[in-house]
């Protein structure tokens, strides 16, 4: 009997805001809440991005003014609106009118250039046309005959101008001891604290639970850090005439989330566990940890991935591929001479790329019956995650086959478990949506294809990155944040950064509505991602209704009980966060140096192996698995 892997908790932030409670989702379809819900989502934003502050148990703005649920929209509306969702790159960034580069200069004199310098600022070994005079106090005097190479400061226009950003605002270095880490750490602190917090759970009374080597992190970045306090800073400080630090290369590795969550936030000593796969990175690790619970090789799950990349680098990286929605294209794509920045993205519309986004996302899993016994709130289930590649290939990011593997897959596993009912009648796709040209073609054809194939009339798609951009490690994360809050709220999102549905895009059984929408309660959601060089991954995700359906099954209505009177602890908790968060109180989980494991107190023998610190102990008494060839 394989465990159910159970989603016990999310958190995180994009440029929506945080994950947790579905703030970030809300701010999405705000225009859709009721008006308690609208206020209550534009506080917490408010607190998120400093916008006001907890002084003497009430909330004041930045001019001492007190802020409450029926004013913060009259007062602080149109800042938190501005400050959030796709938009103009701010100048913490970069100055997008004003990107620094290096200009080289190449030129040839008649006669010789003269001048002096310190004689430790000369070039080594010294070119072959420069003649060196020594003066006094360690100066000397160059003479440049001939043809000579400068590199000098200068500044462009950047074509890209806009991107999925954090909060306006939101500054996490300050949240907590930061020491110079990058901003993707950063965040993977901020979503894995915000993660357990939000799950309402005694995170050391979840490990007392289980073996030590029974939690496991799964998580990712693509880039690495590509901030200057990592790999950006590697590459770039020599170029600069800087030093290279001891820390950019450690902390620039595409490994560090994972590590940081184990090492400051959870304390884990179980698996450890990063793999990249483009776009599809959030949903690689989340198979594998899918895979780990139903192979009871993990009981509590870490899923998670960040990426901070809005560099002038990596923009013009993806800009020169064509790949990003620039100035020019989608001047000509609105026949204006004024870019809208606010709909940069726009999935299955007339589009001309996808915009860039930053963000961390962490999920919490754990199996079934562990999650019945601590009380968790269910918040829904994924049963697998399929992923297949593209077969040859002429272009490595041109889309292929694999994608239709994956889908198709997610479609079947959802009929089988749950019937033909629910597949056709309440299901939705969170598409992968990257908002370019082609992509609108060859995914919408996927699911129009497969939407015949099993009967799926109106088969209503959701595009988040129309909202957050593409966050490229974390882009499914932020999809299934979205499927969550779906599942949570009964509100279905449209896209409203389209004006129609492209002409090209299959869509006879799709419904790709351009408004948000309330809708019936929905039974699955698929997380799909299309990633460069054929990284392709669905996942289907079972909503908290008909988890706790098959729960009820396999456990029992008594368990399912049992269940209920643990939860209210549970909700408790998790509301005395909420509160907190929606005044900025975060509690930032930032354990450094604490807790420390002496390597002489672990004690063991052949059957068991106990560490300091840890309830229970790691078993030794391992069975042959291959008994039968021995």
């Amino acid at each position: 009997m394989k465990a159910l892997p159970v989603i016990v908790a999310m958190g995180g932030i994009n440029a929506a805001g945080r994950t947790s409670f579905n703030q970030g989702f809300r701010r999405v379809v705000l225009d859709a809440l009721g008006q308690q819900q609208r206020q209550e989502t534009l506080l917490g934003l408010a607190a998120l991005m400093n916008l006001v502050s907890k002084q003497e148990e009430q909330l004041v703005d930045g001019d001492g003014n007190t802020i409450t649920l029926d004013n913060v929209e009259s007062q602080l509306g149109e800042q938190i609106l501005s400050g959030t969702l796709i938009r103009r790159i701010e100048a913490t960034h970069f100055d997008v009118d004003a990107t620094h580069w290096q200009q080289k200069l190449t030129g040839h004199s008649e006669q010789a250039i003269t001048f002096t310098t310190r004689a430790r600022q000369l070039p080594s070994p010294v070119p072959s046309n420069w003649q060196i005079t020594e003066l006094d106090k360690g100066q000397v005097e160059v003479r440049i005959n001939g043809e000579f190479t400068f590199k000098h400061d200068s500044f462009r226009d950047n074509p890209i101008k806009a991107a999925g950003q954090l909060p306006t605002g939101f500054d996490p270095s300050v949240l907590y001891n930061s020491r110079y880490q990058p901003r993707g750490l950063q965040a993977t602190i901020f979503a894995a604290s915000d993660a357990i917090h939000s799950s309402g759970l005694d995170w050391q009374k979840v490990m007392s639970a289980v073996a030590p080597d029974q939690i496991g992190t799964y998580s990712a970045s693509v880039a690495g850090q590509v901030n200057s306090e990592g790999l950006g800073g590697l590459f770039r400080s020599r170029l600069q005439g800087d030093r290279v630090s001891t820390k950019q290369l450690a902390l620039g590795l595409n490994t560090m989330s994972t590590d940081f969550i184990n090492a400051y936030v959870t304390g884990s000593v179980g698996t450890t566990f990063t793999t990249s796969g483009a776009c599809a990175t959030f949903l690689y690790n989340l198979r594998a940890a899918v895979n780990d619970i139903t192979a009871g090789r993990t009981r509590v799950a870490i899923v998670a991935s960040s990426e901070c990349a809005i560099e002038p680098e990596i923009i013009e990286g993806f800009g020169n591929m064509g790949a990003l929605a620039n100035d020019d294209n989608l001047k000509k794509l609105d026949n204006t001479d004024e870019v809208d920045y606010r709909r940069t993205s726009r999935p299955f519309g007339e589009n001309c790329g996808f915009t860039i986004g930053e963000g961390a996302q962490v999920t919490i899993l754990m199996d079934d019956a562990l999650a019945l016994e601590l009380g968790a709130q269910i918040r829904g289930s994924v049963p697998e995650v399929f992923v297949n590649a593209d077969g040859y290939k002429k272009s490595i990011t041109a889309p292929g086959p694999g994608n239709y593997i994956t889908m198709a897959k997610s479609v079947a596993l959802a009929q089988a478990m749950v019937g033909d009912e629910s597949l056709t009648q309440r299901s939705f796709v969170l598409a992968h949506g990257s908002s370019t040209p082609q992509n609108r073609v060859t995914e919408s054809a996927i699911y129009d294809r497969i939407a015949s194939a099993y009967g799926i009339e109106q088969w209503p798609i959701v595009a988040p990155k129309a909202y957050v951009g593409h966050t490229i490690a974390p882009a499914s994360g932020d999809q299934l944040a979205f499927a969550l809050g779906v599942f949570d709220t009964n509100i279905m999102p449209g896209i409203t950064t389209i004006d129609k549905v492209a002409d090209d895009v299959h869509d006879d059984r799709l419904h790709i509505s351009l408004s948000h929408r309330h809708c019936e309660a929905q039974d699955v959601a698929f997380i799909n991602s299309k990633g460069f060089g054929g990284n392709n991954a669905t996942a289907p995700v079972l909503s908290p209704e008909l988890t706790k359906k098959m729960l009820a099954k396999r456990h029992g209505e008594q368990a399912m009980s049992e269940h209920h009177k643990r939860l209210q602890s549970t909700l408790a908790q998790q509301q005395i966060y909420w509160q907190q968060a929606q005044q900025g109180e975060f509690n930032i989980i930032y354990r450094f140096g604490e807790g420390l494991i002496d390597e002489a107190d672990i004690h063991f023998d052949q059957q068991q192996m106990r560490i300091p610190g840890f309830t229970n102990s790691v078993k030794l008494n391992i069975e042959n698995p291959f008994a039968d060839m021995k």
